[in-house]
């Protein structure tokens, strides 16, 4: 037996990208496209575990196991498994596959998974998640959120995975869409962007695929749609959410069989992308409506990052507003003490659009080289900062003062209590704590909880 993982996925977009997050944390990877291939590399050379998608084409990743087990009773399998295919990863495990992950893939459960099944401590090097400065592109994080975020975008960038980047408006999803392309390997070519919701429904089609001269009315020229100005780059599709229902089938076509037929054409063109997409609104709520399509909404959602909003991550506030503040002119502009603590004060219902619009307000206005509150907006002027919680008890004696807990010790209670009642089910326990579930595997980590 040797160290390397073998992973087997029918579709190349995981198989790459499983194979790129696991080799970031040092391990050898190899790979089959089917059952049939990964059983000839089991003979060959068996490997030290085997990552195995459940439903492919042909034989079916149990089929996998199954033979295997006959001369191999001891190589561990990982099944991953669609939603709707728990029953079957059950039954896997009752053959002797160790674990499974439902799809899409958590990444740093799928490395938790490896690292558990062969033994090797989960306790990550800070080094090793270290992003070199010249891939950050001069993007600014302080605060651990986006540097955990950050890390698995740098993580899936090598791959052709598709990717979902969620969050509200103005957190950010175009830059971290462009950090992930620059980190790619299409980098070469320039990422091309089309805003779904800025294109008139009537044109869109055209905008996407292309058209012939007179396709339509209007259609004075030949154009050639965003997918094949993308040929061999990046096609960032923001806000994805607002695309046409009826335009959807011929989007998930595209992207399912990378053909695609311009309008007023009877000929199909091949094309090769990536495609990211950005939405702030909520897809898995849209396609329950009926508003957005399920099959085109799991096509995209291969990998999702959530962007938090910028009141979710106060540390970030002042590093970007003195960013925004020295963009452009070098004039020595700075913020004092006093207007960095009303920044932090403020909401910011626009995210980080709305810090830099306001720096590059105050940069343009201010007549001093210092920045004071009374240069920043009335809103964020008369901000009032949340209340501090009142620890001090002077008038009680030291030995009745009432035992109180820090907020820290608090949530660490409530969120192991979450997961108990849950079984462990980091999805339902971060529902119940109305967080998201990369909200809780973030705080399990800083926190330190098992």
């Amino acid at each position: 037996m040797n160290d390397t993982i073998l992973i087997v996925d029918d579709e190349a977009r995981y198989r790459q990208l499983y194979a790129s997050v696991i080799e970031t944390a040092g391990f050898t990877t190899c790979c089959a496209e089917s059952a049939e291939a990964a059983l000839a590399i089991i003979e060959d050379d068996l490997p030290a575990l085997v990552v195995t998608d459940v439903r492919m084409g042909g034989a079916s990743g149990i089929d996998l196991l199954t033979q295997t087990r006959r001369n191999h009773p001891e190589l561990p399998f990982l099944m991953v498994t669609a939603y709707a295919e728990v029953r079957d990863a059950v039954n896997a495990m009752k053959l002797g596959a160790v674990d499974y992950l439902s799809k899409p893939v958590d990444l740093d459960e799928l490395l938790a998974a490896v690292r558990d099944t062969l033994g090797i401590s989960n306790n990550q090097d800070a080094a090793t998640s270290a992003i070199p400065t010249e891939a950050l592109g001069g993007i600014v994080a302080q605060s651990p959120v986006m540097k955990s975020l950050l890390w698995d975008a740098f993580r899936v960038a090598g791959s052709d995975a598709g990717v979902l980047i969620t969050g509200e408006s103005g957190s950010g999803k175009e830059v971290l869409a462009g950090f992930i392309h620059q980190n790619s390997l299409r980098k070469n070519n320039p990422m091309v962007i089309l805003n779904c919701a800025s294109v008139p429904a009537a044109l869109l089609a055209g905008e996407l695929f292309g058209h012939e001269k007179g396709a339509f009315t209007g259609a004075a020229a030949k154009r050639k749609g965003r997918f094949r100005e993308a040929q061999g780059s990046t096609l960032f599709l923001d806000e994805i959410g607002d695309m046409p229902l009826d335009l959807q089938p011929t989007l998930l076509r595209a992207i399912e069989t990378g053909r695609i037929t311009p309008l007023g054409s009877d000929r199909e063109v091949e094309v090769n992308n990536r495609i990211i997409a950005a939405t702030n609104r909520n897809l898995e709520d849209d396609v329950e409506a009926g508003r957005f399509r399920r099959d085109l909404y799991y096509r995209l959602n291969v990998i999702c990052i959530e962007i938090p909003p910028l009141r979710d991550r106060i540390e970030d506030i002042i590093p970007l507003a003195r960013f925004f503040l020295g963009r452009g002119q070098n004039d020595g502009k700075r913020l004092s003490r006093a207007a960095a603590r009303q920044l932090c004060a403020h909401t910011w219902p626009g995210n980080v659009r709305e810090l830099a619009n306001t720096m590059e307000r105050v940069r343009l206005l201010a007549q001093t080289d210092v920045i004071l509150p009374e240069h920043l907006p009335p809103a964020i002027r008369h901000a009032v900062p949340p209340p501090q919680p009142a620890f001090n008890l002077p008038d009680l004696p030291q030995n009745d003062a009432p035992k109180i807990k820090t907020l820290e010790e608090t949530e660490v209670d409530t969120i192991r209590k979450a997961l108990m009642q849950t079984n462990g089910n980091r999805t339902k326990a971060a529902d119940m704590l109305g967080i998201t579930r990369r909200g809780l595997i973030y705080k399990l980590k800083r926190l330190g909880i098992d």
